[in-house]
């Protein structure tokens, strides 16, 4: 079986992450992202060239998950696709501005610290009811450095 590739986009976000809902009720995030251009100098050094701007949107639960983990400033790599979406404007079809729907999203490891919980996922049938309805990710309080007791000589 052949590699499942996708189109990916990496930048920063440069605008407050917006969430909505869409006509049938679906959860859609949107933010504006930039992306810094570089040029190789003969030297090896580097010349940064204008950044550009972007549309990011994001629909369902992975949605609503970006919209509480992303803040304006986060590195970040996705994965999706870019379209150019049609309005309808004055009775004529209209080309939006293109955009890139991300299907997956995580933060750049390369270029942000952070800490990951490996706590297994509970299925919705271990879950209590109550917890069920809760948001699906709950931030984990920050835990104490513990050291270990000291030897003497």
């Amino acid at each position: 079986m052949s590699m499942h590739t996708q189109t990916s986009a990496s930048g920063f976000i440069a605008s407050d992450p917006q969430l909505s809902q869409t006509a049938k009720g679906d959860s859609r995030f949107y933010a504006r992202f930039g992306q810094e251009h570089y040029r190789r100098e003969a030297d090896g050094s580097f010349t940064q060239l204008e950044t550009t701007y972007h549309n990011m949107v994001m629909f369902g639960r992975s949605a609503q998950r970006a919209h509480e983990r992303f803040a304006k400033g986060d590195k970040f790599i996705a994965e999706g696709y870019t379209r150019t979406p049609e309005y309808e404007r004055d009775g004529a079809m209209v080309a939006g501005e293109e955009e890139f729907i991300a299907k997956r999203i995580g933060h750049d490891t390369a270029r942000t610290r952070y800490e990951v919980d490996r706590t297994p996922r509970r299925t919705a049938a271990e879950r209590p009811t109550t917890e069920r309805q809760a948001p699906g990710f709950e931030h984990a309080e920050p835990q104490q450095a513990r050291s270990a007791p000291a030897m003497g000589m």
